[in-house]
């Protein structure tokens, strides 16, 4: 097989390219995705629209790294930090890598690194920046699973990475 890959498209985020027949989706930046609980033991999830699936869906706090201009060449954990701040309006005291993992290895080259964000200090509103109109929950742990699949029922995506941070969370 050949690795020679072709650029059939070029955008602000994303190429699309070619290789040995197969088309995928390739990032040009990592992502962050933040698992943090709150000192009252409540996961902080994010309810935002997403134009590609053309709703509202419940998702963890996450954020590309290096997609802002003065943060092209930031830390994962540095994007991490400031992520759950803008989009949550908590400011984590300590962050550590859980694990890396592809998202969606037959559409996409891109992978997401899951962080634990503890000793989490309520420092704002959250809400996202000015182009983001974003929701923050505050979900106890003894009802996640209740609380989910209400959101869902109510016609809400949720995302499946939530699950594998539950997952993850009870494992430890």
């Amino acid at each position: 097989m050949t690795s020679t890959r072709t650029t059939l498209y070029e955008g602000r985020y994303l190429k699309l390219q070619s290789r040995n027949g197969w088309e995928f989706v390739v990032r040009r930046h990592g992502v962050a995705v933040i698992v943090a609980w709150t000192p009252d033991d409540e996961l902080l999830l994010v309810e935002q629209y997403r134009e590609p699936i053309a709703g509202r869906i419940i998702e963890l706090p996450a954020g590309l790294v290096g997609d802002e201009p003065g943060h092209e060449h930031e830390d994962i954990l540095d994007a991490a930090a400031r992520e759950l701040e803008e989009e949550t309006g908590w400011r984590p005291g300590k962050l550590t890598e859980i694990m890396q993992c592809p998202t969606s290895a037959g559409m996409s080259d891109e992978t997401v690194l899951f962080v634990l964000a503890e000793k989490l200090v309520k420092v704002g509103r959250g809400g996202g920046d000015d182009t983001e109109d974003i929701v923050v929950h505050r979900v106890r742990r003894s009802i996640i699973d209740q609380w989910l699949d209400q959101h869902r029922a109510h016609g809400l995506a949720i995302d499946p990475k939530i699950y594998a941070a539950l997952y993850w969370t009870l494992k430890t």
